[in-house]
C-alpha cells in the first residue's frame, strides 16, 4: 500500500486498467483502447506518458513489439494490495456454501473439507486446495496384529469411524500376549483423546506403570504411538479438487507446461506444509502470486488461501483455491474467506 500512494491519479487510474483488462481478457491493451475506456479524458499521447513511467517502475511490461502492455508480477501486487475492490458474496452464494458444508458436517472431517474443496473449485472455476493436520479426530480403539517376529500391523481406529494402518517395528521377544497387553493398555488410557493428547498422557503414566506392563510391552506401546504421532510423514492431509478446471482456456505450449509444472508440485507434497506455516502468519486471507510462493514460483500460479480455526482459536488448516495469476480475485478473495469462517465454526 505504501508504493501506490507515490502514484499519482494518473498513474493509478491507466495501472489500474491495464490490470484489469489483463484479468478480464488476457490480453495486452494499447494506449487507444485505455484512451476509450479511462474515466480520465486523456489523449494516447499523455497516455503512452504515462505507460512510459509505469514500465520504468517495473509495473507492467510490453510482451512482444505491439504497442500493447501488460502488468508485471510486481505491478499485479500493487494493484492486489492497493486498488482492488473487493465485492461481497450474495445471499445466494452465502447459502450455497452453508447449505453444502452443513450436509456434510454429520461425516468425517476430511469429508467435510473434501466437500468445502469441491464446492470452493465449483464457485471460483479454479482448483480448491485444502491444507490440514490429520490428527484432529479422536481415538476409539487400537489393535496390534503379529506379521513377523519383529513387526505388527498396528490399527487405530477413531471416533467418526476412520481407521488407519501402519506397521511397526518390535523388539526382539515380544510375543502376541504382550500386543494384547499393549492394546489393552492403550485403549483403557487414550479413547476419546487425539494423537498428540493420548502421547503426551502415555509419556507421563508410562512412568509410573513399570508394576502394570513389563518392559517389552512398555515398548510396543510407546512404539505404536510414536508411528503415529512422532514419525508420520503425512501428519498433513491435502484434498486438491478441481484440477481440470485449470486445463481450461489454454492458448499456449507454455500454458501447458505451466500447469504441468503445477500438477509436479501438487504431486510432490515435499513442501506443502509451507503453506500451513504461511497462514499461520496472520488473520485472513493471505494472497500469493507467481514466485512471492516458492512453493508454486516455477508455475507463476497464485495462491489464494484463509487458514481455519479449533475452539482454542489454533490454526489447524488453510483453504483456497490455486489457478493461474489471471484470477477473478474480486470475487475470489471473499468467498475463500467466508468458507473459512464458517469451516472454523463448524469445528469448534
Amino acid at each position: 500500500m505504501s508504493e501506490i500512494v507515490k502514484l499519482n491519479d494518473r498513474s493509478r487510474a491507466i495501472l489500474r486498467q491495464i490490470v484489469e483488462s489483463y484479468l478480464s481478457t488476457g490480453d495486452p491493451v494499447g494506449s487507444r483502447n485505455l484512451s476509450r475506456v479511462l474515466p480520465l479524458h486523456l489523449s494516447p499521447a499523455s497516455i503512452r506518458n504515462v505507460m512510459a513511467d509505469l514500465e520504468e517502475l517495473g509495473l507492467i511490461y510490453a510482451p512482444h513489439t505491439s504497442a500493447g502492455r501488460l502488468p508485471t508480477q510486481t505491478g499485479l501486487r500493487m494493484f492486489v494490495d492497493g486498488l482492488l475492490e473487493t465485492g461481497a458474496l450474495t445471499e445466494d452464494e452465502r447459502k450455497q456454501i452453508e447449505a453444502q458444508i452443513a450436509a456434510s458436517r454429520s461425516t468425517s472431517l476430511d469429508k467435510v473439507l473434501g466437500e468445502a474443496g469441491e464446492m470452493i473449485s465449483g464457485l471460483s472455476h479454479c482448483a480448491g486446495v485444502v491444507l490440514a493436520e490429520k490428527q484432529v479426530s479422536r481415538l476409539k480403539q487400537v489393535e496390534f496384529v503379529p506379521l513377523e517376529p519383529t513387526k505388527a500391523l498396528a490399527i487405530l481406529v477413531s471416533e467418526d469411524g476412520d481407521v488407519e494402518n501402519r506397521i511397526v517395528d518390535l523388539p526382539p521377544g515380544v510375543s502376541a500376549t504382550a500386543l494384547i497387553e499393549a492394546a489393552n493398555y492403550l485403549n483403557a488410557h487414550i479413547r476419546g483423546l487425539t494423537i498428540t493428547e493420548a502421547r503426551q498422557r502415555i509419556e507421563t503414566e508410562l512412568q509410573t506403570a513399570k508394576a502394570e506392563l513389563d518392559v517389552l510391552t512398555q515398548k510396543v506401546v510407546t512404539a505404536g504411538l510414536a508411528e503415529w504421532s512422532g514419525a508420520l510423514d503425512d501428519r498433513q492431509s491435502l484434498i486438491v479438487r478441481g484440477q481440470s478446471n485449470l486445463l481450461k482456456d489454454l492458448t499456449a505450449i507454455e500454458d501447458l507446461e505451466r500447469i504441468r509444472q503445477l500438477f509436479d508440485d501438487l504431486e510432490s507434497k515435499s513442501e506443502l506444509s509451507q503453506i500451513l506455516a504461511l497462514a499461520e502468519g496472520g488473520e485472513g486471507v493471505r494472497i500469493f502470486i507467481g514466485s512471492e510462493n516458492k512453493l508454486f514460483s516455477m508455475s507463476g500460479s497464485s495462491l489464494i488461501v484463509a487458514p481455519f480455526h479449533n475452539h482454542s482459536r489454533k490454526v489447524v488448516g488453510v483453504l483456497g483455491v490455486i489457478g493461474p495469476t489471471r484470477l477473478n480475485y474480486a470475487r475470489i478473495i471473499p468467498m475463500v474467506d467466508y468458507t473459512a469462517k464458517i469451516i472454523s465454526r463448524l469445528i469448534s
